[in-house]
């Protein structure tokens, strides 16, 4: 179809910059224009189905046509629109929403502040833990550690955390003292020879020098999602978490667990940190705390850097921080009702119950001769295309193999999201057993497809 002849995809190109977009290309193929949304489905402005196979961006939890959830931003707004929550004004949807995710959240956690986006929520957590530091006279005790591949956002505190080179790039990132690990991938990062309890081992003494070489004083916290997922959906090896904190404790090193794709029951439990065993002292909620039909996102943080916060608070006369959409009334009220869903319509049980169908789907793939890893926890998961599977060489041209699979996948039903040559997929938590089967066979269709488009294009 030429798209000048949609009036749509037109306007869209002569009007619209789109995120994580190569922009010239998009000039020339211009947008898939999704129109409406049923359950795990959406549809695009020509009629065509898509089983959205990502949950949009890892976050439509109860599917994209969810009645009560219109109902309550509806309710909401006409009872009250928009408050803010500066200078001690609140509201009953932010009051009752914190005081829900402080029970749903670990015992240590106790407060809540929020935010429109994890990227918001990361950047606050970088602010908070410096104005803590500052407070308990600790000046130099602000470097973050995180890790390579690791995804925590896009603004410049948050960007700079994240460890991929496209969001750094030619953006003058990381522009924060931030140390990035050894991502703990093992397929991809363990060396020759050495199996996954060495690999372990090995990233927890890069960890341990780290820490001894940069010294303990200056280092803030270690921030790290549970399940790296955009860098390209890798479970951590065992014992890894365990590692991190026992060392993190023993040099007074807050742990930050960003939650934003992991937490409210991806990985069958209700957050990441809690599917491999460890506490943290901050969370980054957002995503399916609101299945994204409104902007929101909660740092969940720990009694004690509360009491930091607020003592300084009152010393130097306010805590200096926060957005207009702090706490947004509608957005509150959304997220509530959202909970509620997953709460009484049991979807962190149905991640954990569908988790063995879904991964062993998954792993059907891994003799297919594009396969060199299939991967994934939970109902969160991905196939790693490369061109030698027996030295798990990757394509020369990485992204290319992937951004193929992707337009054959929309040509077969399947939105999943190509990581470089990663295919992720991340279904809404609504899902079936059935659907979770059509889901492999759209996928084996499109693997089986992407063996000659790839011979054709001459990466193989």
């Amino acid at each position: 179809m030429n798209i000048l002849s949609n009036s749509l995809a037109a306007a869209d190109i002569a009007s619209t910059m789109h995120p994580n977009t190569n922009l010239r290309q998009h000039e020339r193929t211009g947008p898939l224009v999704i129109e409406r949304g049923e359950g795990i489905r959406v549809y695009d402005d020509r009629g065509k189905e898509y089983i959205e196979g990502l949950a949009g961006l890892w976050s439509v939890a109860v599917g994209f046509s969810e009645p009560r959830l219109a109902e309550a931003a509806y309710k909401q707004m006409l009872k009250l629109p928009y408050y803010h929550t500066f200078s001690s004004k609140s509201h009953e949807p932010s009051i009752r929403l914190a005081e829900k995710l402080v029970e749903m959240t670990p015992a240590n956690i106790t407060r809540a502040f929020f935010t429109s986006s994890g990227s918001e929520a990361n950047d606050t957590i970088v602010k908070m833990v410096w104005y803590m530091n500052n407070a308990l006279g600790r000046p130099k005790k602000k470097k973050f550690l995180s890790r390579i591949k690791g995804y925590h956002g896009i603004t410049v505190a948050s960007g700079s955390l994240t460890g991929l080179p496209i969001n750094h790039r030619d953006f003058d990132l990381p522009a924060i003292p931030v140390h990035h690990l050894t991502c703990p991938h093992f397929y991809r990062f363990g060396a020759e020879g050495e199996d996954e309890a060495a690999f372990t081992s090995r990233l927890l003494a890069e960890l341990e020098t780290v820490i001894t070489t940069e010294g303990a004083d200056t280092i803030a916290a270690f921030i790290g999602e549970p399940l790296m997922a955009a860098g390209g959906v890798m479970p951590p090896p065992a014992g890894y978490w365990e590692g991190v904190e026992r060392i993190c404790r023993a040099n007074d090193i807050l742990i930050v667990s960003d939650e934003v794709i992991c937490g409210f029951g991806r990985l069958g439990t209700p957050f990441g940190c809690q599917k491999f065993n460890f506490t943290p002292d901050i969370m980054t909620l957002s995503k399916q705390i609101t299945s994204s039909y409104m902007p929101f996102a909660a740092v969940m943080f720990s009694d004690a850097i509360y009491q930091a916060i607020a003592d300084n608070s009152e010393k130097i006369g306010a805590f200096g921080h926060g957005f207009t959409a702090s706490g947004h009334p509608v957005a509150s009220a959304v997220a509530l009702e959202n909970l509620a869903i997953i709460e009484e319509r049991d979807l962190m049980g149905n991640a954990a119950r569908l988790e063995a169908q879904f991964q062993a789907g998954l792993r059907s793939f891994a003799d297919h001769p594009l396969v060199g890893e299939a991967r994934g926890t939970g109902l969160i998961g991905a196939v790693e295309l490369v061109a030698n599977k027996e030295t798990r060489k990757p394509f020369e041209k990485i992204g290319k193999a992937g951004a193929i699979a992707s337009l054959i996948g929309h040509e077969e039903g399947l939105i999943f999201r190509a990581i470089g040559d990663q295919l992720a997929l991340c279904p809404p938590m609504i899902i079936t057993s059935d659907e979770v089967d059509e889901i492999m066979v759209r996928m084996g269709r499109t693997l089986d497809r992407l063996t000659g488009a790839i011979a054709a294009e001459g990466l193989v």
